[in-house]
């Protein structure tokens, strides 16, 4: 059985497009599946949301993502599992090009992602940027991560003391099992931190994570780009031209 792990806080608009695209994936893959949303502590409607489209609901407040992460694998009943941001949508090759790597060896595997939104200038440049360097470091994301359960457990799964950058950590643990698999296609996720936070503040919250290292993510402190809550109205359609990274 293949299970989708779905961390969720306040995600009642971009949840149902996330949900319909992986099921739509699974179903292509003629897999067997369950899609578990990890609800922690929201105060929308999201948990409502996931359970009238079918998912499996596990509520928790920790207002953590690796905690988040963490409880939906342990509920979990497959033995491979994809961890997918609720802001993200997958296609089926990602399923099935993430089957394939696990298959020839691969200890898990993550995607380069796009952002197929409007978004400032100045954050186009960001995301190529960032992905560049990002990906070629062959660091998996969070938005899109997989692995079999087995390696899973064998590395503790997500380290529960990092509030942000938890999934490099999670990649490093795997890469020491075997290799590491980036997906070709990129899956698709939200731009919205772009659109609602400035220039400043976002180049000024990055730069100041790298400088303190994993001091400056042992805490919330400073990590509003992650926890600070704030969700836009509507769901965004998308551009013209994607921001491919």
């Amino acid at each position: 059985m293949l299970s989708f792990i779905v961390p969720a806080y306040n995600e009642e608009l971009e949840l149902p497009a996330t949900l319909s695209s992986i099921r739509a994936a699974a179903a292509a893959n003629s897999e067997p599946y369950e899609i578990i949303v990890v609800n922690d502590g929201s105060t929308d409607a999201t948990a409502a949301v996931a359970a009238t489209a079918g998912a499996r609901v596990l509520t928790i407040y920790r207002r953590q993502i690796a905690a988040a992460r963490n409880a939906g694998a342990n509920d979990a009943r497959g033995d491979i599992l994809f961890f997918v941001d609720a802001d993200t949508r997958i296609a089926p090759q990602h399923v099935s090009t993430a089957l394939t790597a696990l298959r020839s060896g691969c200890a898990g595997g993550g995607a380069r992602m796009e952002i197929n939104e409007e978004i400032p200038p100045w954050a186009r440049i960001f995301v190529y940027v960032f992905c560049k360097l990002y990906f070629a470091a062959n660091l998996g994301a969070g938005a899109f991560l997989f692995t079999t359960r087995g390696l899973f457990d064998r590395v503790g799964g997500f380290d529960e003391q990092y509030f942000a950058g938890e999934e490099i950590y999670f990649t490093q643990a795997l890469k020491k099992l075997g290799r590491f698999c980036l997906l070709a296609d990129p899956v698709v996720t939200s731009g919205r931190k772009l659109r609602m936070n400035s220039a400043r503040h976002v180049l000024g919250r990055s730069v100041g994570i790298i400088l303190r290292g994993k001091r400056g993510v042992r805490s919330r402190d400073k990590l509003d780009l992650w926890y600070d809550g704030k969700r836009e109205t509507k769901a965004r359609e998308p551009a013209a031209e994607n921001a491919r990274g």
